[in-house]
Order: structure tokens, then C-alpha cells, then sequence
């Protein structure tokens, strides 16, 4: 019985790696331009903002909670990055700290009423969605922020030795986010916590204190997302982020991580987001319109989660 689960598991770890394979593969021959380098760093880079996104909310997922507020989060942290952007003001520390410590604190007050009340997170994070999509227009005015500093801006659209800023904050983040995940006592809990709260409590696991880390994380890692679009846009847009939450979590689940928690990899959840950059990155390439991808992008993420269900019922 042990094997079978272990297979099953393997099968849904590998097999999203196949279709990304095998997407990819097809592309590639449908249009060549699909495999040259230039576009797999536009992919890359357009993919960076989701997959920090995605990797927040796969350790609120594990867990077994969601979160609708990633969105408003970019929003509102990119507006208050970017009032602190202009040239001749502030280091370029200055905006990217308070952007982020923006969205660790949005992140821990949704952990703390959620664990706090008991209310489930879908409606905690629903509220938090539009307060933050309020504060973020009551923080600009309703205007978007122009007139940033370069060194602020290079953090979107800079290069490191040819290779794009976005990317290198991507992969070190992709590098951090598995280490806590795997190796460390805190990604034990969370993995715990997800899989049987009931035990996790028994077996001496302060499981609000495991919540209110993994909801403190997302919201940081929402506020680095919204610095970073902020810098690539060069503009504070309080209504930016409009559906991000969406893609994120779609990234997460696409990639294995369950909806019942106690089950998900960060290489899984940037698999995920890196085939929805794919998809999108080659319909565009098709010419197929923006109304038709996103019946494309529907239809994966019901497939995901019937996979997903029909996986936890085996």
C-alpha cells in the first residue's frame, strides 16, 4: 500500500514536468522563435513576479489556507515603495524595506485574525483584498506614482551580466523558499500542520504560530513581488496586482501542491508558473487573443484541482 502511495506521489510530482516538457516541445515546433534565448528571458522574466507570488501561497496552502489578498498586497506595496522612490530622496533600501515590512505586516494581521477568530482564511483574505485595494488608492490619491529613482527602476529592468535583475531575485528566492520548506524545523511544521492539525497539536506544535509564519511570509514575499512591479512598470499603479492572487495560487496548485494541504514542492509550484508563462508566452506567439487564453488558463486550473481531488481520493 506504502508503494503504490509512494508511486502515485511521484507520479504527480513528475508529470507536471512532462507536460511542461512536452508543451514546450510542441511550441517549439509549431514556431521556432518559441526556443531562442531572447524569448525564454522575456518568459523568465515575466514569470519572476508570479512564481514569488506562488511560492508565498504554497506554504499557506500546505497549511491548508488560502490567500485572495495577494493582489491588493502588490498593490498597496508598490505604491508605498514608490512614494519613497523619487530621485534625490531616500537609498534605494529605504523603498524596498518598508515595501516589503508593508507586506509582512499585512500578511501577519491576516494570520492573526485568522488564527485569532477561527473565521476561515477565504474570508479573512476576502476582506483583506479590498482594504488593501482601498489603501493602496488612499496612499496614491487614486494617481499612479511616476518619476522613480534609476536605482530603483533597475531592480525591474536592470541586468547583471546580461543576465535580467528579475531572474537572479527569482532564482535566489526559489533557493530560499525550498531550504526552509525541506530543511528546516519550521517547514516540518508546516508540512505537519497541513497534514493533520489535530496531530500536530498533540505532538506539542503551536500551530497558530505555524500559521501566522506562513502568512507572514506570503505577505513579504507579495511585497518584494510589488517592488519588483513596480520597478518594471516604473510607475506606483494602485491598481495594480488586479488578479495575481488567481495565477499565483493557480501556479501552486498546478504544480502538485494540494488543496487539502499537507502536500507541495517549490519546485512544483515554479514548474507551475513557468507553464503558465508557456502557455501565455505561446498563444500570444499564435496569435491567439487575450480572450481566449484565458479560457485556456480556466480550464488548467479545473483540471489541476479535479487531478488534485481524484489524487486525494486515491
Amino acid at each position: 500500500m506504502n508503494t503504490l502511495l509512494t508511486r502515485s506521489k511521484n507520479l504527480g510530482q513528475y508529470g507536471i514536468f512532462g507536460a511542461f516538457v512536452v508543451i514546450c516541445l510542441g511550441l517549439a515546433v509549431i514556431n521556432p522563435q518559441f526556443m531562442t534565448v531572447s524569448n525564454w528571458t522575456i518568459i523568465i522574466t515575466q514569470v519572476s513576479i508570479n512564481a514569488l507570488l506562488a511560492f508565498g501561497v504554497t506554504f499557506v496552502i500546505i497549511t491548508g489556507g488560502i490567500d485572495l489578498s495577494l493582489g491588493s498586497m502588490v498593490a498597496v506595496t508598490g505604491v508605498v515603495a514608490a512614494s519613497l522612490a523619487h530621485p534625490d530622496t531616500y537609498p534605494v533600501i529605504v523603498p524596498i524595506g518598508v515595501g516589503v515590512l508593508s507586506g509582512v505586516a499585512m500578511g501577519a494581521l491576516n494570520g492573526l485574525v485568522i488564527t485569532k477568530s477561527k473565521v476561515p482564511p477565504f474570508i479573512v483574505t476576502l476582506g483583506m483584498m479590498t482594504i488593501g485595494r482601498g489603501l493602496a488608492l488612499i496612499l496614491s490619491k487614486g494617481r499612479p506614482i511616476s518619476n522613480l529613482s534609476d536605482s530603483f527602476n533597475f531592480i525591474g529592468g536592470g541586468s547583471v551580466l546580461g543576465i535580467p535583475f528579475p531572474i537572479l531575485i527569482l532564482v535566489v528566492f526559489f533557493i530560499l523558499c525550498t531550504l526552509l520548506l525541506k530543511k528546516t524545523v519550521l517547514g516540518r511544521y508546516i508540512y505537519a500542520v497541513g497534514g493533520n492539525e489535530q496531530a500536530a497539536t498533540a505532538s506539542g506544535i503551536r500551530v497558530n504560530k505555524v500559521k501566522m509564519a506562513v502568512y507572514t511570509l506570503c505577505g513579504g514575499l507579495a511585497g518584494l513581488a510589488g517592488i519588483l512591479l513596480t520597478a518594471r512598470i516604473t510607475t506606483g499603479q494602485p491598481n495594480a496586482g488586479a488578479g495575481f492572487e488567481l495565477d499565483a495560487i493557480a501556479a501552486a496548485i498546478i504544480g502538485g501542491t494540494s488543496t487539502s494541504g499537507g502536500t507541495g514542492t517549490m519546485t512544483g509550484t515554479l514548474i507551475g508558473a513557468l507553464l503558465i508563462g508557456v502557455i501565455s508566452n505561446g498563444l500570444d506567439l499564435l496569435n491567439v487573443t487575450s480572450y481566449y487564453q484565458q479560457v485556456v488558463m480556466g480550464a488548467i486550473i479545473i483540471g489541476a484541482v479535479v487531478l488534485d481531488s481524484w489524487n486525494q481520493k486515491k
